[in-house]
């Protein structure tokens, strides 16, 4: 390594449900060293996570059955730096609307969602937009039973909306959006991800 080149940063993909395997691609092709995290151990060896889409109530069950919920509030609450998609952006809330009343968020982010605050599946929609720190181009954003942000904190920077809603948000060491970038070929907001390690 030159003294120019930047480290490879090690950075894991929560793979208990939904498109793991497709963040795991993606952010292979932006020069990380990407894997899959199902164990404590796993967990450690992270530089970095994405917490993937997926079905929100099933993840955190998964989480506890798992014996992963608490070394992950750990490393979060240490600074972990966090990239959360659709279910990621629930899981890092500070409150969930219409969750399960035993669904406790990691409370990371200063900001409230709804969950499947667009819709059912059948409600699904993609939306070209323009995204705080890209280049000039828009970002396809594909949209499958996302939540919406119903109030953003004051530290909270919104970094893309949609119709006036809160779509992508970012505070501190934690990146959130509520619709799946995995499911494009388009790395760039993995990119901005990395950028910030």
């Amino acid at each position: 390594m030159t003294s120019t080149d930047k480290p490879t940063h090690r950075v894991g993909v929560l793979a208990l449900q939904g498109a793991f395997a497709r963040h795991v691609e993606s952010l292979t092709r932006c020069g990380a060293d990407a894997f899959e995290v199902r164990t404590p151990e796993q967990l450690a060896a992270c530089d970095a996570l994405v917490i993937p889409g997926g079905e929100s109530t099933t993840m955190a069950m998964l989480l506890d059955r798992l014996e992963l919920r608490t070394p992950l509030a750990e490393r979060l609450n240490d600074g972990l730096p966090v990239f959360g998609t659709c279910a990621g952006m629930i899981l890092l809330a500070k409150e969930i609307a219409d969750g399960r009343p035993d669904q406790v968020p990691f409370d990371v982010i200063d900001i409230d969602v709804r969950r499947n605050g667009y819709g059912r599946q059948i409600n699904s929609f993609e939306a070209d937009i323009a995204v705080e720190g890209l280049d000039g181009s828009s970002f396809r954003a594909v949209f499958i039973r996302a939540p919406v942000v119903t109030r953003v904190g004051a530290e909270v920077d919104v970094l893309a909306e949609v119709d006036g809603d809160p779509v992508m948000c970012r505070s501190g060491h934690v990146s959130v959006v509520s619709f799946h970038p995995e499911l494009t070929d388009d790395d760039r907001l993995h990119r901005l991800f990395l950028d910030r390690l």
